[in-house]
């Protein structure tokens, strides 16, 4: 591929192959099926090869298809750098700003960090995506990412915002009916709420200073979702391990309260990731910046 071949015939392909449609790809850019399809085939044409594999139901890349895919995600990738080049050099947070999270941190923090975001930038627009998908933010076109948890290797660079707490919290109707624990050992005898996945063994690996304890548990729930987990607590199923930014809202409300004060897992930082491969535009290092400034008051205190 040299440079004769029009960038937006690359923009057009590597859209149908990351969405698996024309129909998908066009909502995607805001675009006709048909001005697409156009496109797509023009850039066969040009390469004199197929790219892809069309059926009634569905699109697939063929085998030349996919390493054309891969070089046009390069190609594109080297043309947004110059357009971050000459957005840096303005200084303004301009653009759309593309990122994902995994859903539940994305629900009750990081959409409050986009609205801040947005109030204070007018000229910047966001497409996120909450999703619990491990996204490939390079060849999926993304910004950046919000993820909890220790990172993976890979080829990104990372911000640390900062660091999320958890708690063991019950309903003020549960330790009515139950004596509260005064030792971690004493959960063994409670209702329980736990989040693991199913089949996984229900633990709590709980630490307080120097003191370590591992809990084994029959839990009454156990649940794949955090949010769900909370939801539990608060109605009264048993005693959860949460984290702080989750039960803010609940704990402030009475609906639910701590237990085992002091007790609790190690907390899981939080980090802004993007491609150390491009440069980090205004608008980037505007969001990690927001971010970082108020990641304290949005973990802890309800909005």
């Amino acid at each position: 591929m040299d440079a004769t071949i029009d960038p937006a015939q690359l923009r057009a392909f590597v859209a149908v192959v990351r969405s698996g449609s024309f129909t998908r790809a066009a909502e995607a850019l805001a675009t006709r099926k048909s001005h697409l399809s156009r496109l797509v085939i023009r850039l066969e044409a040009r390469l004199d090869a197929q790219l892809l594999h069309r059926t009634t139901r569905s699109v697939t890349v063929t085998e030349l298809g996919q390493e054309v895919f891969e070089r046009a995600v390069a190609i594109l990738a080297a043309l947004e750098d110059t357009d971050r080049l000459a957005e840096s050099a303005k200084g303004e947070p301009q653009g759309v700003l593309r990122l994902t999270c995994g859903e539940e941190f994305g629900l009750c923090v990081v959409s409050r960090w986009i609205a801040g975001y947005l109030a204070a930038h007018p000229k910047v627009r966001v497409e996120a995506d909450f999703t619990n998908r491990m996204v490939d933010i390079v060849s999926e076109g993304y910004d950046l990412a919000i993820r909890v948890g220790t990172l993976g290797d890979g080829d990104l660079t990372a911000a640390k915002l900062g660091e999320a707490d958890y708690a063991l919290f019950a309903s003020p109707d549960y330790l009515k009916a139950r004596n509260a624990p005064k030792v971690p050992r004493d959960l063994g005898a409670h209702e329980t709420v736990v989040f693991a996945a199913a089949g996984r063994s229900a633990e709590l690996k709980l630490s307080r200073g120097a003191d370590r304890e591992i809990v084994r548990l029959v839990p009454r729930l156990l649940v794949n979702n955090n949010l769900a987990a909370r939801d539990a607590v608060a109605a009264g199923v048993g005693i959860g391990l949460l984290p702080r930014f989750q039960a803010a809202q609940l704990l402030t409300e009475g609906r639910i309260q701590e237990v085992l004060p002091g007790w609790s897992k190690p907390p899981a930082p939080v980090h802004a990731v993007f491609s150390s491969t491009r440069y980090p535009t205004p608008k980037v290092r505007a969001f990690v910046d927001h971010a970082k400034r108020t990641f304290t008051s949005m973990i802890a205190v309800p909005a």
